[in-house]
């Protein structure tokens, strides 16, 4: 049910749960090292797919990931991992699920490199997010040349499901990028 505010088109305004992500976390800067991982692993699972099929099942894959934490994410055995193609609650791809585990060692050592992924990523974009005032969603790209460089960058530090469409949308979901439409409520924030 509309509370008459305008939102972004991608927004379904009879699903709660997507109402909720656009108004309170889309956007939003995030730095949190935690959250900037579960927003990764969530991003890449959605490759292929639409984003309300993993944003219904993020409870579940906080479930079957250890709450993202990270350095669990990274002990995880190929036993555990192999299990995980049995959660009917989480996208049972393969690939995406070995990807956890290689992303999660992948972000240690980016967080050793760099005291922090927080201060790693946010060094893509001058430590500020880029707010964009599209005026349509037709006006949002899918990647730019920053997505492109941190693609780039996080593949030849290991990791996958990073692709540049993928980290454009990472970026958009973790604030480095505000793409709220002009007329969006949002856009004045």
């Amino acid at each position: 049910m509309s509370d008459g505010r305008t939102r972004c088109g991608w927004v379904n305004e009879s699903k709660p749960h997507y109402v909720h992500y656009h108004d309170h976390e889309w956007g939003v800067p995030v730095h949190d090292d935690r959250l900037l991982f579960e927003m990764l692993i969530l991003e890449g699972a959605q490759a292929g797919l639409n984003w309300e099929t993993i944003l219904k099942r993020r409870d579940a894959y906080r479930a079957a990931f250890k709450n993202f934490d990270v350095a669990a994410c990274a002990a995880l055995s190929d036993a555990e991992l192999e299990a995980r193609m049995h959660d009917d609650g989480i996208i049972r791809n393969r690939l995406k699920i070995a990807s956890v585990r290689k992303n999660a060692r992948a972000f240690m050592a980016i967080q050793k490199e760099f005291g922090s992924f927080d201060a790693y990523l946010w060094g893509f974009v001058g430590g500020q997010p880029l707010r964009n005032r599209p005026q349509t969603l037709r006006d949002v790209p899918a990647s730019t040349p920053v997505s492109d460089a941190l693609s780039k960058d996080l593949k030849k530090r290991g990791m996958s499901f990073v692709g540049s469409t993928i980290l454009y949308a990472y970026m958009q979901a973790v604030g480095l990028v505000d793409d709220h439409v002009a007329s969006c409520f949002r856009a004045a924030k």
